[in-house]
């Protein structure tokens, strides 16, 4: 009997984390080829196959224009595969190109205006951008959003913000010239600022002082692994007319839903530089077995909580998939711009080289990134 209920309580727990994971990459990846498939199809291309995950095919069906639709048994991603495609990488099958009649040429990805095949190829991580947009605006303005006062209440001894001469009380109202509007968003302008010295404005008895602080990186443990942030040494104001709970209209949804995007691609951009001058780890990426143990953490709080990680999560996926590797959406738009300053693409022994070396990067990372999420896991 105990072995039964110790076997029972196990699949219960992978099934906690499964089942949120599923459902939190289901929904990114399928708003992502969304984007890809309805772009193509208003562009007229012909579209073979639309899958969610990859491997082999668990059931599908066609549709009458006889694009087969299937979920694949490895739910870790999923493709668009157009007319003229090799595989759901749009990697051109040159063979099959070569044979097209006039007649096949009309709806083949290969030979739309460079244009739509940049537009189509950019609609998959658009898509993510609006799909975190949407969920971000409707938390704003149906659920709202708990905001504290960007006011000063304890300032660590020794501290960036100490050193500085910040002090209890003081109210701050920008940093590098963005304005400030809630404790949160400190936390935010220091981490998408640039490394070193930041300007901030504080107000202290109805006078603005400008102080200079450098802030220092510390780490902190969380659900994700040990992650490195940059910080001032300040807490936030206890008293209860500091803290409120905040509705939005829907013009303001979008404006601070936007700064939101705009302010996680940024400090993405800035990791990505910290990691390349070597002044950030790169242990702070994260794989499928991290990220679905945060699903099942998340999904602990309810369905707004798991929709705002599918939310993040959509952002990291349309940055990633417009970084300029060959194979991913960004790679594709660097071969259309060349394309398009040139007046030709680049030759078909370049494309494949290029193609080869992208396929052998992604691996890499992604088994860089499952081994990380053991290692950050077993030291968990």
């Amino acid at each position: 009997m105990d072995f039964f209920s110790a076997a029972g309580g196990h699949v219960w727990s992978l099934l906690s984390y499964l089942v949120p994971f599923l459902f939190v990459l289901g929904l990114v990846v399928f708003v992502h080829e969304m984007g890809h498939y309805l772009v193509g199809r208003w562009c007229g291309v012909g579209v073979d196959a639309f899958a969610l995950g990859f491997g082999p095919k668990l059931f599908g069906w066609h549709d009458k224009r006889g694009t087969e639709w299937k979920l694949c048994a490895i739910p870790l991603g999923g493709y668009v595969k157009f007319k003229g495609d090799l595989n759901g990488a749009s990697v051109p099958d040159n063979e099959l190109i070569d044979s097209f009649s006039e007649a096949d040429r009309k709806d083949a990805f290969q030979f739309k205006p460079v244009w739509q095949r940049a537009a189509i190829v950019a609609a998959g991580p658009i898509a993510n951008f609006v799909l975190a947009l949407v969920i971000f605006s409707a938390t704003f303005m149906f659920i709202g959003r708990y905001v504290i006062d960007p006011v000063v209440d304890q300032v660590s001894p020794g501290s960036p913000a100490a050193v500085a001469g910040i002090q209890s009380g003081d109210r701050i109202i920008s940093i590098d010239g963005e304005a400030i509007d809630s404790f949160e968003a400190i936390r935010r302008g220091i981490s998408t600022a640039n490394n070193g010295p930041v300007v901030i404005e504080v107000a202290r008895q109805g006078r603005v002082h400008a102080v200079k602080a450098e802030p220092q990186v510390v780490e902190q443990k969380t659900s994700l692994g040990i992650v490195r942030s940059r910080v001032l040494g300040i807490s936030s104001s206890s008293l209860p007319e500091h803290h409120r709970l905040m509705k939005y209209g829907f013009v303001d949804s979008l404006e601070l839903s936007g700064g939101q995007i705009v302010g996680l691609i940024k400090q993405s951009v800035n990791y990505l530089g910290g990691l390349v001058r070597g002044r950030e780890k790169a242990d702070q990426l994260s794989g499928p077995i991290r990220i679905a143990q945060v699903s099942g953490k998340v999904a602990e709080s309810g369905i707004v909580s798991l929709l705002s990680l599918a939310a993040l999560l959509s952002i990291s996926i349309g940055f990633i998939n417009l970084m300029p590797i060959p194979l991913l959406d960004g790679g594709h738009l660097m071969f259309y711009a060349f394309e398009a300053a040139f007046g030709r693409p680049l030759n078909r022994r370049a494309q494949e080289m290029l193609f080869r070396f992208g396929l052998t990067l992604v691996l890499a990372l992604m088994a860089f990134s499952v081994v990380n999420d053991i290692v950050q896991i077993t030291k968990g």
